[in-house]
């Protein structure tokens, strides 16, 4: 069975070697970059699956350079790795390609967990994310929309805020 390519790009040397390492034994690593204008020359040859990238890099920050990179790998899951818990930079993050979302300070597990959700086609974003966006997600409904919600739409927001899935199990 062909194992996942991946590359990786964070200025941080040390936290790359870490998630490497994690990473290695499930998944092919094909790439580690320490800034985004070196993670656009090389990614397109290297043909990664995935490509796990920091948010905040020098000479071109992961916003910019996964918008680019989309353009040129339209078929490879960028998941953005940072520090920022900002919900409108989360979005912004998904409106230029995204398909997951992760904060530096999770659990290493989570790393591992949200690259496999990506690849089975699901999107993925950190439960530390969610629950301050379900929060504000109701403050707006609540403003926007007199109407309160159902005991159960207020079940399932919280079931999606500590990170479980809409998607069925598979069998």
């Amino acid at each position: 069975m062909k194992r996942t390519r991946i590359i990786l790009a964070d200025d941080h040397v040390m936290l790359l070697d870490a998630i490497k390492n994690l990473l290695e034994p499930e998944f092919e690593i094909v790439g580690t970059f320490h800034d985004g204008h070196a993670l656009l020359n090389s990614a397109a040859e290297l043909n990664p699956d995935v490509i796990v990238l920091d948010i905040g890099m020098p000479k071109m920050n992961g916003l910019s350079a996964g918008q680019r990179l989309k353009q040129v790998l339209p078929k490879a899951k960028l998941i953005y790795l940072t520090m920022n818990l900002d919900p409108d930079l989360a979005a912004e993050a998904f409106r230029l390609g995204a398909s997951g979302y992760v904060v530096k300070n999770s659990a290493a597990t989570e790393r591992v967990h949200g690259i496999r959700e990506v690849l089975r086609g699901s999107s993925y974003i950190t439960p530390l994310m969610t629950k301050g966006m379900v929060g504000s997600f109701l403050q707006n409904i609540e403003r926007k929309n007199p109407n309160k919600l159902t005991l159960r739409q207020k079940e399932v927001l919280q079931l999606l805020a500590e990170g479980c899935s809409m998607r069925p199990p598979l069998s």
